[in-house]
């Protein structure tokens, strides 16, 4: 029996999907272990943050777009922040040129307007199917936001310049796969590999955290309430 063209769709789909996941799911990773990494000393919180979710990500992905309401819905329960690098995969049509667009509503816009554009393009992505389809969805989302798109939206190359530079930071760590998920500390981290346990890994980091901040002392307290008198 031939193929019908819904079941050619589905096995594109599921073939898109493998390349993005890893080959097994996992729990996530003791601290500090998981995939082998390069170089994880860039893996940190923002100044001033204790914990944060730290990950890489592609446009075209089909499990970065799984993972993206899961991640952004923890990191609002929790209240931490997101560090999100770009990672567009070589072997994808056109996460590259949306991941531009996004620096370009950061930068010219504003953040929020680049968050909500990723959003609606993980969103729409399985209908986006080539470069054309992509440059239709960014017209309507520009026009549906009352936004003046540029005729080129990067004619310096800046903004390809940031996403090439998450692109080798990337490399730098080792990444092999995308999305690669973190929950970090300014002392370790925890690799995420399996996205249904990232509530669970941050509730045991900020366990692992609450256990190593030593209590105050009765005098701490009490200049601390007080004053210290001169």
């Amino acid at each position: 029996m031939r193929p019908t063209t819904m079941n050619r769709i589905v096995l594109v789909a599921t073939l898109l999907a493998a390349a993005c996941l890893p080959a097994t799911a996992q729990f996530s990773a003791p601290p500090n272990t998981g995939s082998t990494f390069k170089d994880t000393s860039m893996l940190k919180p923002p100044a001033g943050a204790k914990i944060a979710i730290y990950k890489f990500e592609d446009l075209e992905c089909p499990a970065c777009s799984h993972a993206y309401p899961i991640v952004h819905a923890a990191a609002e329960r929790y209240k931490i922040p997101i560090v999100r690098h770009d990672f567009p995969l070589k072997m994808h049509i056109w996460s590259r040129d949306a991941a531009i667009t996004a620096r370009y509503l950061q930068d010219k816009v504003s953040p929020a307007t680049a968050e909500e554009f990723r959003g609606a393009v993980f969103a729409a992505q399985q209908s986006i199917a080539s470069k054309e389809d992509l440059a239709n969805f960014t017209r309507k989302f520009f026009q549906s936001h009352k936004l003046n798109q540029p005729f080129v939206i990067d004619p310096a190359g800046l903004f390809a310049a940031e996403v090439n530079a998450d692109y080798t930071l990337g490399e730098r760590i080792g990444i092999t796969q995308t999305p690669t998920i973190w929950v970090v500390t300014q002392k370790n981290w925890v690799q995420v590999t399996d996205i249904n346990q990232l509530y669970s890994t941050i509730d045991s980091v900020q366990s692992q955290i609450a256990q190593s901040t030593p209590a105050p002392t009765p005098n701490s307290k009490l200049k601390h309430a007080t004053g210290t008198q001169k």
